[in-house]
């Protein structure tokens, strides 16, 4: 049985219970009616699989912003199997097309949205990502759903380049019930975030989760600003930060690639957040972050409530994309 087949019998059924795959669908209804029902238009139009077939195909593909490179590795794929399975309808490719999609996320990795906690002290997470991609928000939101799992929370308000940071932070902390460390005597992000991790240690929080400026015009600055920021996360507490975040806004589609790149050179990042996801229609570029930049998505905004910031699951993700065509 072909994903498509597994996923088409295992969602249909949970709908109902699980809450999160009506989130997905929702979510991904801009991506879904852009793509798939074009994929499906394409199909209807060909009677077989020829070049001109492939071409659209191929330029479908790049339009959803699945990115060249990875559609040309899927291209060559599919190509291939449709050969050897001497496969002559278009109507047959959809579970060939689902297959393929979703073997290039995984390629062999053991993906997992754990995070890695510390056992030995509180937990630090690292945000890191330019201006206006919804950090801030994100980060509330993710206390928000560390706190209804009993964790204690604190928040550091470490972006202390743009106007209004500490404030915004600050507010968020009142809204959800969580602790904010922030300092107005210091420009030195390294420095707040001493405060906040000694008083993590010294309070036992279960979670520290650091915001920070994005100033990637400045990479020069923002590297030695994150390096410091590493240093003295690690002295206070071993192994520190446990996961670094990218959070990026998928309605910029292939910039967003690009700032991926950028932070991957400068920090070690753990996983990548896509907020908005549900405001653009080319949600491809899911597939494109994971293959050209090699860090996962561990985390997708599918709309502006809490609990529309979901754990990211490659399998609901491609369910969310095909359900009208199963």
């Amino acid at each position: 049985m072909g994903l498509f087949s597994k996923l088409k019998n295992v969602f249909k059924k949970e709908t109902k219970e699980d809450k999160s795959i009506s989130t997905y669908e929702k979510g991904l209804s801009k991506t879904r009616r852009s793509f798939v029902n074009k994929l499906a238009d394409l199909s209807k139009e060909y009677d077989e699989i020829n070049e001109n077939y492939f071409e659209e195909l191929e330029e479908l593909l790049i339009n959803a912003d699945i990115g060249v490179n990875t559609v040309m590795e899927f291209m060559d794929k599919l190509q291939k199997r449709v050969s050897k399975e001497k496969i002559k309808s278009p109507s047959e490719l959809t579970e060939i097309i689902v297959d393929e999609l979703f073997i290039i996320y995984v390629n062999d990795d053991i993906l997992s949205n754990k995070i890695n906690y510390n056992d030995n002290g509180p937990t630090v997470l690292l945000f890191v990502g330019v201006n206006g991609v919804g950090k801030t928000t994100t980060i509330a939101k993710l206390a928000s759903k560390f706190k209804k799992i009993g964790k204690k929370v604190l928040l550091v308000a470490a972006d202390t380049f743009r106007a209004g940071a500490k404030e915004q932070l600050i507010s968020w902390g009142q809204k959800i019930g969580c602790d904010v460390v922030k300092d107005d005597n210091t420009t030195d992000p390294a420095s707040v975030v001493y405060q906040g991790l000694e008083k993590a240690k010294k309070e036992e929080y279960d979670l520290v989760l650091i915001d920070t400026a994005g100033r990637l015009q400045n990479k020069v600055n923002l590297m030695k600003e994150l390096e410091k920021i590493n240093n003295v996360a690690n002295k206070i507490i071993e192994g520190a930060p446990q996961e670094t975040f990218l959070v990026i806004d998928a309605t910029t589609g292939q910039n967003g690639i690009s700032q991926a790149k950028a932070f991957k050179e400068i920090t070690n990042l753990t996983g990548i957040i896509l907020t908005k996801l549900d405001g653009t229609a080319k949600g491809g570029i899911v597939i494109a972050i994971k293959e050209e930049v090699g860090v996962p998505v561990r985390y997708i905004g599918l709309g502006e409530k809490e609990e529309d910031l979901q754990d990211f699951d490659i399998e609901k993700y491609i369910y969310g994309l095909f359900k009208d065509m199963m």
